[in-house]
């Protein structure tokens, strides 16, 4: 690591190599799918969509860390399963998240890239552990984590071995009420400076309301985000987790269709 200037920290250097398959096309990154896996009819639906608007990858929780236990926490193994049947129906890449060694293990057969969700950024033995898996890992940012603490978490899988590492800014806690956290648009070029990586950005969490996530994701495009993470949902009113900041089939067509010009502007491609 070599010293940069920034406040307690360093710039973080790997070999790009890594990445050349993914990014040798100069393809924007976007993984959309639905916060929670809910049954198979579902997320075959949603894959579909998904493959159609050209994403490279379906995102869908199985195991569901949530802030009140009553709340739904996934269907776990299988959920995995129609993930992978979702997989072989569309070739789409799957993102899911893991918060433990025992839900490592079971989504490792199936997912391309393991999500470490905000509230296990700072889950040290779960970073040791991802560390030493051959597979990417979306790291997303603590959702009240300085860039500096997330910088250490990356650390921790630069550290143990891992340099396939995909950083995820989905906004971070500060006093205001009316979204559901502050989407903290600095952190992309910053983070473009001082790593690597592929920078996305989650504007779904963010917002936390569906009607500001096309203006969230457009600015990410102009910040020079390398793609985004979206929730959708085929009926957001019905669904199990996060409903309100998922958008539906034809909001999120529309929302890619808007993202066209903006993304060829940035240089890049869907």
């Amino acid at each position: 690591m070599v010293k940069n200037g920034f406040k307690g920290g360093t710039r973080l250097f790997v070999d790009l190599k890594i990445w050349e398959d993914l990014l040798k096309s100069n393809r924007f990154l976007v993984f959309a799918g639905p916060c929670a896996v809910e049954n198979l009819e579902q997320i075959i639906e949603t894959a579909k969509i998904v493959k159609d608007s050209g994403a490279v990858g379906l995102r869908g929780g199985a195991f569901k860390p949530r802030t009140r236990p009553e709340s739904f926490q996934g269907l776990g193994e299988e959920a995995l399963k129609y993930l992978a049947l979702a997989k072989a129906e569309t070739g789409l890449l799957v993102v899911t998240e893991v918060i433990d060694e025992d839900s490592l293990n079971k989504a490792l057969p199936v997912a391309d890239i393991l999500q470490v969700g905000s509230r296990n950024m700072q889950n040290y033995a779960l970073l040791k552990l991802l560390a030493k898996v051959d597979k990417p890992v979306l790291l997303k940012r603590g959702l009240a984590a300085t860039l500096e603490e997330w910088l250490g978490a990356v650390a921790y899988l630069e550290k143990g071995g891992n340099r396939k590492i995909i950083l995820c800014e989905r906004g971070i806690r500060t006093f205001e009420t009316m979204t559901r956290n502050t989407l903290d648009i600095s952190a992309v070029p910053l983070l473009k400076k001082l790593t690597p990586y592929p920078v996305i950005v989650d504007p779904s969490h963010a917002a936390g309301r569906r009607d500001i996530i096309p203006s969230l994701a457009k600015a990410a495009v102009a910040a020079g985000a390398d793609g985004l993470l979206i929730e959708i949902h085929p009926e957001p009113e019905r669904a199990l987790s996060d409903g309100q900041q998922s958008l539906n089939f034809q909001e999120y067509e529309q929302l890619i269709n808007e993202l066209k010009p903006w993304v060829h502007v940035a240089g890049k491609r869907l």
